[in-house]
Protein backbone atom coordinates (compact mmCIF):
# COMPACT_ATOMS: atom_id res chain seq x y z
CA UNK A 1 0.00 0.00 0.00
CA UNK A 2 1.04 3.35 -0.86
CA UNK A 3 2.65 5.71 2.04
CA UNK A 4 0.10 8.18 1.08
CA UNK A 5 -2.68 5.55 2.62
CA UNK A 6 -3.13 6.12 6.45
CA UNK A 7 -3.78 3.41 8.97
CA UNK A 8 -6.33 2.96 10.43
CA UNK A 9 -6.82 5.27 12.98
CA UNK A 10 -5.19 8.60 10.85
CA UNK A 11 -7.37 10.98 9.59
CA UNK A 12 -8.17 12.01 6.35
CA UNK A 13 -8.35 15.77 5.42
CA UNK A 14 -9.96 16.55 2.19
CA UNK A 15 -9.57 19.69 -0.72
CA UNK A 16 -11.21 20.72 -3.19
CA UNK A 17 -10.55 21.88 -6.78
CA UNK A 18 -13.56 23.46 -8.60
CA UNK A 19 -16.46 25.18 -7.18
CA UNK A 20 -19.60 25.77 -8.44
CA UNK A 21 -23.10 23.38 -8.20
CA UNK A 22 -20.62 20.01 -7.05
CA UNK A 23 -18.62 22.23 -4.82
CA UNK A 24 -20.97 22.81 -3.11
CA UNK A 25 -22.25 18.86 -3.32
CA UNK A 26 -19.05 17.46 -2.01
CA UNK A 27 -17.88 19.87 0.56
CA UNK A 28 -21.68 19.61 2.37
CA UNK A 29 -21.27 15.95 1.82
CA UNK A 30 -17.57 15.58 3.24
CA UNK A 31 -18.66 17.07 6.25
CA UNK A 32 -21.91 15.23 7.14
CA UNK A 33 -19.43 12.18 6.98
CA UNK A 34 -16.96 13.99 9.44
CA UNK A 35 -14.12 14.55 6.84
CA UNK A 36 -12.46 17.80 7.61
CA UNK A 37 -11.94 20.19 4.14
CA UNK A 38 -8.27 22.10 4.26
CA UNK A 39 -9.11 24.41 1.99
CA UNK A 40 -10.32 24.68 -2.15
CA UNK A 41 -9.00 26.49 -5.18
CA UNK A 42 -11.61 27.86 -8.51
CA UNK A 43 -10.43 29.07 -11.70
CA UNK A 44 -8.98 32.48 -10.47
CA UNK A 45 -8.34 33.95 -6.72
CA UNK A 46 -11.06 36.03 -6.62
CA UNK A 47 -13.52 32.82 -6.95
CA UNK A 48 -11.48 30.93 -5.03
CA UNK A 49 -12.22 33.18 -1.88
CA UNK A 50 -15.81 33.70 -2.72
CA UNK A 51 -16.12 29.56 -2.77
CA UNK A 52 -14.40 30.24 0.35
CA UNK A 53 -17.28 32.10 1.87
CA UNK A 54 -19.83 30.48 -0.20
CA UNK A 55 -18.53 26.84 1.48
CA UNK A 56 -17.37 27.88 4.80
CA UNK A 57 -14.06 26.83 4.40
CA UNK A 58 -11.31 28.31 5.70
CA UNK A 59 -7.97 28.16 2.99
CA UNK A 60 -8.03 29.49 -0.57
CA UNK A 61 -5.05 27.82 -2.62
CA UNK A 62 -3.54 29.83 -5.13
CA UNK A 63 -3.21 26.98 -7.38
CA UNK A 64 -3.92 23.33 -7.85
CA UNK A 65 -0.21 23.28 -7.47
CA UNK A 66 -0.38 24.99 -4.16
CA UNK A 67 -2.96 22.52 -2.95
CA UNK A 68 -1.37 19.42 -3.79
CA UNK A 69 2.03 20.55 -2.14
CA UNK A 70 -0.14 20.79 1.24
CA UNK A 71 1.26 17.64 3.22
CA UNK A 72 -1.76 17.84 5.30
CA UNK A 73 -4.22 16.86 2.30
CA UNK A 74 -4.35 13.32 1.42
CA UNK A 75 -7.63 13.37 -0.38
CA UNK A 76 -8.47 15.67 -3.62
CA UNK A 77 -11.74 16.16 -4.82
CA UNK A 78 -11.53 17.17 -8.82
CA UNK A 79 -14.49 18.73 -9.90
CA UNK A 80 -13.97 20.91 -12.89
CA UNK A 81 -14.80 20.94 -16.46
CA UNK A 82 -14.04 17.37 -18.12
CA UNK A 83 -11.10 18.55 -20.27
CA UNK A 84 -9.30 19.16 -17.25
CA UNK A 85 -9.58 16.12 -15.43
CA UNK A 86 -7.01 14.63 -17.00
CA UNK A 87 -3.88 16.81 -16.38
CA UNK A 88 -5.49 17.05 -12.83
CA UNK A 89 -5.53 13.21 -12.06
CA UNK A 90 -2.11 12.89 -13.39
CA UNK A 91 -0.69 15.86 -10.98
CA UNK A 92 -2.57 14.35 -8.05
CA UNK A 93 -1.14 11.11 -7.91
CA UNK A 94 2.17 12.13 -8.83
CA UNK A 95 1.94 14.37 -5.50
CA UNK A 96 0.57 10.84 -3.73
CA UNK A 97 -3.17 11.93 -3.50
CA UNK A 98 -6.16 9.62 -3.36
CA UNK A 99 -8.64 11.47 -5.41
CA UNK A 100 -12.56 11.80 -6.09
CA UNK A 101 -12.69 12.87 -9.68
CA UNK A 102 -16.19 13.86 -11.11
CA UNK A 103 -17.64 11.89 -13.74
CA UNK A 104 -16.21 11.30 -16.40
CA UNK A 105 -12.91 10.62 -15.61
CA UNK A 106 -11.33 11.68 -18.90
CA UNK A 107 -13.12 12.38 -22.37
CA UNK A 108 -10.34 9.71 -23.42
CA UNK A 109 -10.66 6.42 -22.85
CA UNK A 110 -6.68 6.05 -23.74
CA UNK A 111 -5.93 8.08 -20.90
CA UNK A 112 -8.64 6.60 -18.03
CA UNK A 113 -6.75 3.11 -18.99
CA UNK A 114 -3.79 5.03 -18.13
CA UNK A 115 -4.97 6.69 -15.34
CA UNK A 116 -6.65 3.50 -13.65
CA UNK A 117 -3.57 1.64 -14.11
CA UNK A 118 -1.84 4.18 -12.36
CA UNK A 119 -3.43 4.74 -9.77
CA UNK A 120 -3.63 1.23 -8.91
CA UNK A 121 0.29 0.70 -9.29
CA UNK A 122 0.65 3.49 -6.98
CA UNK A 123 -1.62 2.27 -4.69
CA UNK A 124 -3.99 5.02 -4.20
CA UNK A 125 -7.89 5.51 -4.01
CA UNK A 126 -9.45 7.06 -7.52
CA UNK A 127 -13.27 6.96 -6.92
CA UNK A 128 -16.21 8.35 -9.32
CA UNK A 129 -19.35 9.58 -7.46
CA UNK A 130 -21.69 7.02 -9.43
CA UNK A 131 -24.03 8.01 -6.22
CA UNK A 132 -26.82 6.27 -7.22
CA UNK A 133 -25.40 3.03 -6.20
CA UNK A 134 -25.50 4.31 -2.63
CA UNK A 135 -29.73 4.43 -2.31
CA UNK A 136 -30.46 1.55 -0.36
CA UNK A 137 -33.11 0.70 -2.87
CA UNK A 138 -30.95 0.16 -5.64
CA UNK A 139 -28.88 -1.86 -3.51
CA UNK A 140 -31.75 -4.22 -2.53
CA UNK A 141 -32.67 -4.83 -6.09
CA UNK A 142 -28.98 -5.70 -6.65
CA UNK A 143 -29.24 -8.24 -3.48
CA UNK A 144 -32.38 -9.55 -5.02
CA UNK A 145 -30.51 -10.43 -8.77
CA UNK A 146 -27.25 -12.17 -7.00
CA UNK A 147 -29.80 -14.07 -4.48
CA UNK A 148 -31.80 -15.49 -8.23
CA UNK A 149 -35.03 -14.00 -7.06
CA UNK A 150 -35.65 -12.89 -10.16
CA UNK A 151 -34.53 -15.77 -11.76
CA UNK A 152 -32.82 -14.77 -15.32
CA UNK A 153 -32.56 -11.81 -16.42
CA UNK A 154 -34.07 -11.19 -19.42
CA UNK A 155 -34.35 -7.54 -20.56
CA UNK A 156 -34.00 -4.20 -18.58
CA UNK A 157 -35.41 -0.84 -19.35
CA UNK A 158 -33.40 2.33 -18.26
CA UNK A 159 -34.12 5.68 -18.65
CA UNK A 160 -32.54 9.31 -17.60
CA UNK A 161 -34.80 12.17 -18.31
CA UNK A 162 -34.05 15.60 -17.31
CA UNK A 163 -35.27 19.63 -18.67
CA UNK A 164 -32.75 22.15 -17.74
CA UNK A 165 -31.66 22.68 -21.67
CA UNK A 166 -35.09 21.91 -23.05
CA UNK A 167 -35.07 25.66 -24.78
CA UNK A 168 -32.82 27.04 -27.00
CA UNK A 169 -31.44 30.11 -24.47
CA UNK A 170 -30.64 27.58 -22.15
CA UNK A 171 -26.79 26.91 -22.31
CA UNK A 172 -23.48 25.80 -20.08
CA UNK A 173 -20.29 24.97 -20.23
CA UNK A 174 -20.71 21.12 -20.85
CA UNK A 175 -22.78 22.34 -24.21
CA UNK A 176 -19.39 23.31 -25.37
CA UNK A 177 -17.61 20.23 -26.82
CA UNK A 178 -13.73 22.12 -25.74
CA UNK A 179 -14.92 22.05 -22.13
CA UNK A 180 -17.43 19.01 -22.03
CA UNK A 181 -16.21 16.53 -24.74
CA UNK A 182 -17.71 15.13 -27.20
CA UNK A 183 -20.62 13.47 -25.46
CA UNK A 184 -22.71 15.58 -23.62
CA UNK A 185 -26.06 14.38 -22.29
CA UNK A 186 -24.70 10.21 -22.69
CA UNK A 187 -21.41 11.20 -21.13
CA UNK A 188 -23.31 13.48 -18.57
CA UNK A 189 -25.99 11.09 -17.23
CA UNK A 190 -26.24 8.71 -19.19
CA UNK A 191 -23.09 6.82 -17.96
CA UNK A 192 -24.99 7.10 -14.48
CA UNK A 193 -27.24 5.29 -16.10
CA UNK A 194 -25.43 2.42 -17.90
CA UNK A 195 -23.22 2.25 -14.35
CA UNK A 196 -26.41 1.17 -12.13
CA UNK A 197 -27.40 -1.33 -14.97
CA UNK A 198 -24.25 -3.14 -15.07
CA UNK A 199 -23.78 -2.36 -11.04
CA UNK A 200 -27.41 -3.90 -10.49
CA UNK A 201 -27.77 -6.64 -12.30
CA UNK A 202 -24.45 -8.18 -12.82
CA UNK A 203 -24.52 -8.04 -16.57
CA UNK A 204 -21.86 -5.78 -18.81
CA UNK A 205 -23.36 -4.19 -21.87
CA UNK A 206 -21.81 -6.49 -24.30
CA UNK A 207 -22.78 -4.60 -27.64
CA UNK A 208 -24.99 -1.67 -28.96
CA UNK A 209 -26.47 0.71 -31.55
CA UNK A 210 -27.47 3.70 -31.00
CA UNK A 211 -28.97 7.20 -31.85
CA UNK A 212 -27.87 10.82 -30.68
CA UNK A 213 -29.83 13.64 -31.42
CA UNK A 214 -29.26 17.19 -30.92
CA UNK A 215 -32.15 19.39 -30.25
CA UNK A 216 -30.80 22.90 -31.40
CA UNK A 217 -28.02 23.49 -33.84
CA UNK A 218 -27.53 26.81 -31.69
CA UNK A 219 -27.47 27.98 -28.47
CA UNK A 220 -26.51 31.23 -27.25
CA UNK A 221 -24.91 31.91 -30.60
CA UNK A 222 -22.71 29.32 -30.43
CA UNK A 223 -22.83 26.02 -32.76
CA UNK A 224 -24.05 22.85 -30.95
CA UNK A 225 -21.95 20.00 -31.64
CA UNK A 226 -22.70 17.84 -28.65
CA UNK A 227 -26.25 15.60 -28.37
CA UNK A 228 -29.27 16.60 -26.26
CA UNK A 229 -30.77 12.84 -26.51
CA UNK A 230 -29.25 9.58 -27.15
CA UNK A 231 -31.66 6.53 -27.40
CA UNK A 232 -29.84 3.13 -27.10
CA UNK A 233 -30.59 -0.66 -27.29
CA UNK A 234 -28.23 -3.26 -26.21
CA UNK A 235 -27.12 -6.40 -25.76
CA UNK A 236 -26.33 -8.01 -21.91
CA UNK A 237 -23.96 -10.64 -21.08
CA UNK A 238 -26.13 -13.71 -20.84
CA UNK A 239 -28.20 -12.93 -23.38
CA UNK A 240 -30.56 -10.20 -21.95
CA UNK A 241 -31.60 -6.97 -23.75
CA UNK A 242 -31.59 -3.58 -22.98
CA UNK A 243 -33.25 -0.44 -23.88
CA UNK A 244 -32.13 3.31 -22.59
CA UNK A 245 -33.20 6.44 -23.31
CA UNK A 246 -31.43 9.64 -22.25
CA UNK A 247 -32.32 13.51 -22.37
CA UNK A 248 -31.80 16.66 -21.23
CA UNK A 249 -34.58 18.20 -23.07
CA UNK A 250 -37.45 15.88 -21.88
CA UNK A 251 -39.99 18.19 -20.59
CA UNK A 252 -41.14 18.52 -17.23
CA UNK A 253 -38.37 16.00 -16.18
CA UNK A 254 -35.58 17.09 -13.35
CA UNK A 255 -33.49 13.88 -12.11
CA UNK A 256 -35.78 11.22 -13.39
CA UNK A 257 -33.03 8.34 -13.83
CA UNK A 258 -35.20 4.90 -13.79
CA UNK A 259 -34.38 1.53 -13.55
CA UNK A 260 -36.14 -1.62 -14.22
CA UNK A 261 -35.00 -4.99 -14.70
CA UNK A 262 -36.97 -7.85 -15.74
CA UNK A 263 -36.37 -11.45 -15.02
CA UNK A 264 -38.11 -15.17 -15.65
CA UNK A 265 -39.33 -14.76 -12.14
CA UNK A 266 -40.07 -11.39 -11.09
CA UNK A 267 -38.98 -7.66 -12.14
CA UNK A 268 -37.79 -4.92 -10.29
CA UNK A 269 -38.08 -0.99 -10.50
CA UNK A 270 -36.10 1.85 -8.86
CA UNK A 271 -36.88 5.38 -8.96
CA UNK A 272 -33.95 7.90 -8.47
CA UNK A 273 -36.78 10.56 -7.46
CA UNK A 274 -38.45 8.12 -5.38
CA UNK A 275 -35.55 6.39 -3.45
CA UNK A 276 -37.22 4.80 -0.51
CA UNK A 277 -39.38 2.72 -2.89
CA UNK A 278 -38.74 -0.60 -5.16
CA UNK A 279 -41.53 -1.89 -6.74
CA UNK A 280 -41.58 -5.70 -7.12
CA UNK A 281 -43.49 -7.33 -10.35
CA UNK A 282 -44.78 -10.58 -10.71
CA UNK A 283 -47.73 -12.50 -12.53
CA UNK A 284 -49.12 -13.31 -9.77
CA UNK A 285 -48.91 -9.54 -8.54
CA UNK A 286 -47.17 -6.38 -7.22
CA UNK A 287 -46.18 -4.81 -4.49
CA UNK A 288 -43.93 -2.27 -3.03
CA UNK A 289 -41.24 -2.45 -0.21
CA UNK A 290 -40.26 0.56 1.42
CA UNK A 291 -37.08 1.04 2.77
CA UNK A 292 -36.54 -0.41 6.12
CA UNK A 293 -33.16 -1.05 7.06
CA UNK A 294 -34.18 -4.43 9.25
CA UNK A 295 -35.92 -5.68 6.07
CA UNK A 296 -32.86 -4.96 4.25
CA UNK A 297 -30.16 -7.29 2.78
CA UNK A 298 -26.66 -6.59 4.55
CA UNK A 299 -25.39 -4.52 1.76
CA UNK A 300 -28.66 -2.42 1.86
CA UNK A 301 -28.40 -1.97 5.05
CA UNK A 302 -24.99 -1.04 5.55
CA UNK A 303 -25.71 2.23 3.81
CA UNK A 304 -28.82 3.50 5.23
CA UNK A 305 -29.10 5.65 8.36
CA UNK A 306 -32.42 6.74 8.88
CA UNK A 307 -35.44 5.10 10.43
CA UNK A 308 -38.61 3.88 7.94
CA UNK A 309 -40.71 7.24 6.93
CA UNK A 310 -37.86 9.59 7.42
CA UNK A 311 -36.98 9.65 3.47
CA UNK A 312 -33.18 9.52 2.18
CA UNK A 313 -32.16 11.03 -0.82
CA UNK A 314 -29.55 11.59 -3.19
CA UNK A 315 -27.49 14.32 -0.39
CA UNK A 316 -27.64 10.73 1.46
CA UNK A 317 -26.51 8.60 -1.23
CA UNK A 318 -23.50 10.99 -1.76
CA UNK A 319 -22.62 10.86 2.60
CA UNK A 320 -22.72 7.59 1.98
CA UNK A 321 -20.16 6.84 -0.85
CA UNK A 322 -17.60 9.64 1.53
CA UNK A 323 -17.83 7.25 3.81
CA UNK A 324 -16.64 4.50 1.83
CA UNK A 325 -13.45 6.94 0.13
CA UNK A 326 -12.86 7.71 3.59
CA UNK A 327 -13.12 4.07 4.59
CA UNK A 328 -11.06 2.94 1.69
CA UNK A 329 -8.56 5.37 1.64
CA UNK A 330 -7.67 3.75 5.52
CA UNK A 331 -7.33 0.28 4.37
CA UNK A 332 -10.61 -1.47 3.68
CA UNK A 333 -12.12 -1.12 0.89
CA UNK A 334 -15.93 -1.49 0.69
CA UNK A 335 -17.57 -3.57 -1.87
CA UNK A 336 -19.38 -1.54 -4.46
CA UNK A 337 -17.39 1.62 -4.15
CA UNK A 338 -16.99 3.09 -8.21
CA UNK A 339 -13.53 3.54 -8.93
CA UNK A 340 -11.06 4.57 -11.74
CA UNK A 341 -11.89 1.60 -13.31
CA UNK A 342 -15.61 2.06 -13.44
CA UNK A 343 -14.46 5.43 -14.87
CA UNK A 344 -13.05 3.63 -17.43
CA UNK A 345 -16.00 1.07 -17.94
CA UNK A 346 -17.91 4.55 -18.90
CA UNK A 347 -15.04 5.71 -21.34
CA UNK A 348 -15.61 2.87 -23.35
CA UNK A 349 -19.36 2.57 -23.30
CA UNK A 350 -19.35 6.33 -24.65
CA UNK A 351 -16.63 5.44 -27.24
CA UNK A 352 -19.34 2.92 -28.28
CA UNK A 353 -22.23 5.34 -28.14
CA UNK A 354 -20.33 7.66 -30.24
CA UNK A 355 -19.38 5.59 -32.52
CA UNK A 356 -22.71 4.01 -33.55
CA UNK A 357 -24.57 7.09 -33.72
CA UNK A 358 -22.07 8.20 -36.53
CA UNK A 359 -21.84 4.83 -38.44
CA UNK A 360 -25.62 3.62 -37.66
CA UNK A 361 -24.44 0.33 -36.51
CA UNK A 362 -23.89 -2.46 -33.66
CA UNK A 363 -20.31 -1.80 -32.06
CA UNK A 364 -19.01 -4.17 -29.68
CA UNK A 365 -17.98 -2.05 -26.72
CA UNK A 366 -14.45 -2.43 -24.98
CA UNK A 367 -13.01 -3.69 -22.30
CA UNK A 368 -10.53 -3.10 -19.83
Amino acid sequence: MNSTNQSADSKVVAALIGAGFMGSVHSRALRAAGIEIAGIVSSSKEKSEQACIALGINRAYESAADLLSDPRVNLVHILTPNQTHSELIDMALDAGKNIVCEKPLTVESSDAKRLSDKASSLGLVGAIPFVYRYHAMARQARSKIQLQELGDVLSIRGEYLQDWLLNESDSNWRVDAKAGGPSRAFADIGIHLCDLIEFVSGRKITRLVSKMKTAYPVRQGQEVFTEDMALVMAELEGGGLASLMVSQVAAGHKNGLVLEVHGSKKAVRFEQENPDLLWVGSQAGNLTEHRNPQQLSPDASRITHLPPGHPEGYFDAFVSFMRDVETAIVGNRPDGLPSFADGLRSSQLTDAVIQSSKTDSWVEVATA
